[in-house]
Parts: C-alpha cells; sequence; structure tokens
C-alpha cells in the first residue's frame, strides 16, 4: 500500500471533456503541483454522493487558496460516471477522474473486492501529493468515513 514519503504509481486516469476522452498519465498531471486526491468507493453511493464529494466541493476555494493546484476525485467508475457524478454535484472545481480498469486504484494498493455490490472498488482515502509525492495520506476502515474528508484535508493545509 502507498504510504506518505512514496511516490505517486504511474497510470492512466480518464475524463469526460467538452471536446471528448482525455487520458491523463498521473505523473505527468501531478508534476509539478500541489495536489488534492480522493477516492470515492462508487458513484452515486450514498456516502460518496451525500458526504464525501460534496465536502470538497464545498470547500474547494478555500482548499485551493492554500496553494492547492488541482483537487482531484476518483473512483473505479468510467469517466462518463464521473462526469455525470461530477455534474449533479456542482464539481466545476474538481477534476473528476474515472480509473475504469482499476489500475491506479491497484497500483496504489487500494483496492477492495466489494464482490457483488459492484466488484473491485477503491477503499475511501484523500492525498496530499506534492510533485508526486505522497505528503499526507488518509484512509478511512472499509464502511467508515471519518479521516478522508475535506475538512480533515484543510486543517493539514495550515
Amino acid at each position: 500500500m502507498i504510504a506518505v514519503g512514496q511516490r505517486i504509481p504511474d497510470a492512466v486516469l480518464s475524463e469526460l471533456t467538452a471536446d471528448g476522452l482525455v487520458e491523463h498519465q498521473v505523473r505527468e498531471l501531478f508534476a509539478q503541483k500541489k495536489v488534492v486526491l480522493f477516492a470515492v468507493p462508487g458513484a452515486f453511493t450514498p456516502t460518496c454522493s451525500n458526504a464525501h464529494l460534496p465536502g470538497f466541493v464545498a470547500l474547494a476555494d478555500e482548499i485551493k487558496a492554500k496553494g492547492v493546484d488541482l483537487i482531484v476525485c476518483v473512483a473505479v467508475n468510467d469517466a462518463f460516471v464521473m462526469k455525470a457524478l461530477g455534474e449533479q454535484q456542482n464539481a466545476s472545481e474538481l477534476l473528476m477522474l474515472g480509473d475504469g480498469n482499476a489500475a491506479f486504484t491497484k497500483a496504489l494498493g487500494l483496492d477492495l473486492d466489494t464482490g457483488s455490490f459492484g466488484g473491485t472498488r477503491s477503499r475511501r482515502y484523500s492525498m496530499l501529493i506534492e510533485d508526486g509525492v505522497v505528503r499526507e495520506f488518509n484512509l478511512d476502515a472499509p464502511k467508515a468515513f471519518e479521516v478522508s474528508d475535506a475538512h480533515t484535508m484543510l486543517s493539514m493545509l495550515g
């Protein structure tokens, strides 16, 4: 599992834009940037859609005011689902990225098998990444939402 001080693994995450599907190389996207990355186990699931994502939407301006270049939400969903989730949540200040095949999530060591509920999903977490290196890492226990929230991340930014 990824830990503080380690470099983020390279993988491809996808985004659906007005111009079509864009595939981002993670290391390239995060290079020379201060990034808040958080993962939701599933788009449109109760905690993800009612608490986790809305917290980052509400605090996006405050987080960016602390010198954060990008706020990224990732889930093991396709880019189409992530775009729809972002639109529903008014997440225009966030980059909504799909990890459709869970390659990024698995490379982080944060995958979770939910069986017939949804198959492979991501654990719930948030990270502060500076120039591709993890500086803060908040991992929630399975089925919990206690430390990966936007308020906790904002407090870590000083």
